[in-house]
């Protein structure tokens, strides 16, 4: 058995909406919706899933515009981010109207999640690291099964999260960075948020936000 992912550009911003399942119960979880969801939707019945539940990794609209209305059309629960992130899920009205998206659905998530915490797809367990920085309450799961990561805006390949927002900090997103997703082994993938993949230990060695704090 094994964890399967695809990965799904959304909205203006190319946000990396994936589509997470378990290979031997076909369960699938999709974490940061955004939008499109007739795009998304599409690629969960070509590939052959039963949708489970949506998972968040924070807060911004880009991530979670599609959310509620994802929820209400397939009865799914909302699981994630953490509690801290209640901010920017309330200004979500504010944030469509700064950044041109649709009026959303606003939603409360069944369950908030902490540093420690697991989920489950199917016979997949994944961890869950808070990472704040770029937003106050950002998580990221992670596999160690399948040495794969969802990180969200933490990190990027050759890049890191804007700390210019709201409740944003550079420098806890550094420490969140150094302290949790570089102890991860270096052969983990990582699925970013915007752009392509890459390995926990391509970004130790290279990446020039980060060296230049290590």
């Amino acid at each position: 058995m094994a964890l399967q992912f695809k990965i799904v550009p959304v909205t203006a911003f190319e946000q990396n909406c994936s589509i997470l399942w378990c290979d031997e119960t076909m369960d699938a979880v999709v974490v940061d919706p955004g939008g499109d969801l007739d795009r998304i939707q599409a690629a969960i019945k070509d590939a052959g899933v039963q949708l489970k539940a949506i998972w968040l990794t924070h807060g911004h609209i880009d991530h979670v515009g599609g959310t509620g209305e994802l929820a209400l059309k397939e009865d799914l629960p909302i699981i994630g981010p953490h509690l801290d992130e209640q901010f920017w899920l309330d200004m979500l009205p504010q944030q469509s109207a700064m950044f041109g998206f649709p009026p959303v659905q606003m939603f409360t998530p069944k369950r908030w999640l902490q540093e420690g915490d697991t989920v489950q797809i199917g016979n997949q367990q994944l961890s869950v690291l808070h990472c704040p920085g770029h937003t106050p309450g950002h998580v990221v799961f992670y596999s160690e099964q399948a040495q794969l990561a969802v990180v969200g805006d933490v990190l990027f390949k050759g890049g890191i999260g804007r700390t210019d927002f709201p409740k944003g900090d550079h420098q806890t997103l550094i420490d969140a960075i150094q302290q949790k997703l570089f102890e991860l082994p270096e052969e983990t993938a990582f699925i970013p948020g915007h752009g392509p993949m890459s390995t926990i230990g391509h970004e130790k060695k290279t990446n020039p936000f980060v060296k230049m704090y290590g």
